[in-house]
C-alpha cells in the first residue's frame, strides 16, 4: 500500500501518510519471514494523452527502483495497475464499458498501451517479478449494484476481455515477458464472482504461466467494518466468541470458501493466489487474542491447501477499522510488538511442518474470555 496511494486523481507515494520506501523496508520484510511482496501501483495523473498514453518517466522509474529493492532483498514481487479502476471512477471504467462499445474499445487501447510500456520497462527482469493486470474491478457497487445483479455476465465478459488484452500486450513484448508469470483477477477479486465469471485467456495452456487472483477479507463485519461511532463492528470471531459479539460467519465459512476456490482452480490445473487478506488491528487483551486466532486460522487453512496469500499492509499504526500497518514502510521495522507477534503467528501457520500442528489444533486454541 505504497505506490497505489492517490488523492484528487493523482497518485503519490506519500499522500496517504507513509514515508518513502527504502531498501531497508524490503530487507525488514524479508527478515520478518515473508517470501513475496505485492506492490500495487496507481498510474492516475501519470498517463499522457492518447493514443500513445505515455507514462511519466519519473513515476515508472520510481516503481522500478522499488521493484529493485524487492529483488535485492531476495523477495518475489507482484506489480499491477491498482486504483485506476477504483469503483469505475477513473479511466478503467467497467460501468461505461458495458454500456458503450466505443468506450470499451478505447479503454482496451489504453490498457494495451500502458501494459506494453510497463512490460518493456521490466522485460529483462527475472522470474521473481510477476505482473498482475488490475485490482478490484467493479462498477462501484461491489457486486450489489442493480446493473450487476440484473446481468452479471455483461461485466464478467468485459473484465475477461480486459484480461485478454493485458496478456496479449505483455506477451507481445517478448524477452522474459514471453514466459513471465501473470496474475489475472476476477470481478471485484471476489472469490464467488471469480469462480462464477472468470475465463482463462484464449489459447491458455499450463505452459502460459497464468495465475488466478482473488482477495478475501471474510467476514467483512469482523475484519474491516465499523459501527456508527467509527469503532470496529465486532472484536471477536469464531466458535468461542460470545453471543452477539461476533459475526455469524465462523471457521467453517472460511474453509468452505477456500475449498471452493481450490476445486475451481488449483484442482483443475489453474494456479491461484490471494492478493489480499488481513484484519484491522485491535487493542486490548481480548480483542488482540481473537485477532491472532483469526489470522492463524485463516493462514493455516490456506497453507493446508497450498494457496499462497499476501497480507494487506497499509502502514497505518494504532487500532481500529483499516489500521492495517505491520511493517514501517520507511524502515522495515515492525510497527509494534503486537504486529511483530501477529506476523510471527502467520509465518508459523505457513511454515510449521510438525504433524501435530493442524488446523484442528489451531481451532482448539481459540481464546475464551
Amino acid at each position: 500500500n505504497q505506490m497505489d496511494a492517490n488523492s484528487n486523481g493523482v497518485a503519490s507515494e506519500t499522500v496517504w501518510g507513509n514515508k518513502k520506501a527504502t531498501q531497508a523496508t524490503f530487507n525488514g520484510v524479508k527478515a520478518a519471514g515473508y517470501s513475496s511482496v505485492r506492490i500495487p501501483v496507481t498510474y492516475l495523473g501519470h498517463i499522457g494523452d492518447g493514443p500513445a498514453y505515455v507514462l511519466d518517466s519519473k513515476w515508472i522509474d520510481r516503481v522500478a527502483e522499488i521493484v529493485g529493492y524487492a529483488e535485492k532483498a531476495g523477495l518475489k514481487a507482484i506489480i499491477n495497475i491498482h486504483h485506476d479502476g477504483a469503483d469505475s471512477n477513473y479511466w478503467l471504467n467497467i460501468k461505461d464499458a458495458v454500456s458503450n462499445t466505443t468506450k470499451n474499445a478505447a479503454i482496451k487501447l489504453e490498457i494495451f498501451a500502458i501494459w506494453t510500456q510497463i512490460a518493456e520497462k521490466f522485460k529483462d527482469k527475472g522470474d521473481f517479478l510477476v505482473f498482475e493486470s488490475f485490482n478490484e474491478i467493479h462498477d462501484g457497487g461491489w457486486g450489489w449494484s442493480d446493473a450487476f445483479k440484473a446481468n452479471p455476465d455483461a461485466q464478467y465478459r468485459i473484465l475477461n476481455e480486459w484480461n485478454q488484452v493485458f496478456v496479449d500486450a505483455v506477451r507481445a513484448t517478448g524477452g522474459n515477458n514471453a514466459t513471465r508469470i501473470l496474475g489475472l483477477p476476477g470481478y471485484c477479486a471476489n472469490p464467488g464472482f471469480t469462480i462464477t465469471g472468470f475465463k482463462m485467456p484464449d489459447g491458455h495452456t499450463s505452459g502460459n504461466r497464468i495465475m488466478v487472483a482473488v482477495h478475501d477479507y471474510d467476514p467483512y463485519d469482523y475484519t474491516l467494518n465499523k459501527d456508527d461511532k467509527g469503532n470496529c463492528l465486532y472484536n471477536q470471531w469464531g466458535h468461542t466468541a460470545q453471543a452477539g459479539k461476533a459475526p455469524s460467519d465462523k471457521e467453517e465459512s472460511l474453509v468452505k470458501t477456500f475449498e471452493d476456490l481450490k476445486a475451481a482452480f488449483p484442482d483443475k490445473g489453474m494456479p491461484l493466489y490471494l492478493g489480499e487478506m488481513g484484519c484491522s488491528n485491535r487493542s486490548g487483551e481480548m480483542a488482540i487474542a481473537f485477532q491472532k486466532y483469526y489470522l492463524e486460522y485463516f493462514c493455516k487453512a490456506l497453507a493446508d491447501r497450498k494457496i499462497p496469500f499476501f497480507l494487506w499492509d497499509n502502514g497505518a499504526a494504532g487500532s481500529g477499522p483499516e489500521t492495517m500497518g505491520y511493517i514501517n514502510h520507511a524502515t522495515g521495522a515492525f510497527v509494534s510488538e503486537t504486529t511483530k507477534m501477529l506476523v510471527e503467528t502467520m509465518v508459523k501457520a505457513v511454515t510449521t511442518t510438525d504433524p501435530s500442528y493442524t488446523l484442528q489444533s489451531v481451532y482448539n486454541t481459540a481464546p475464551v474470555f
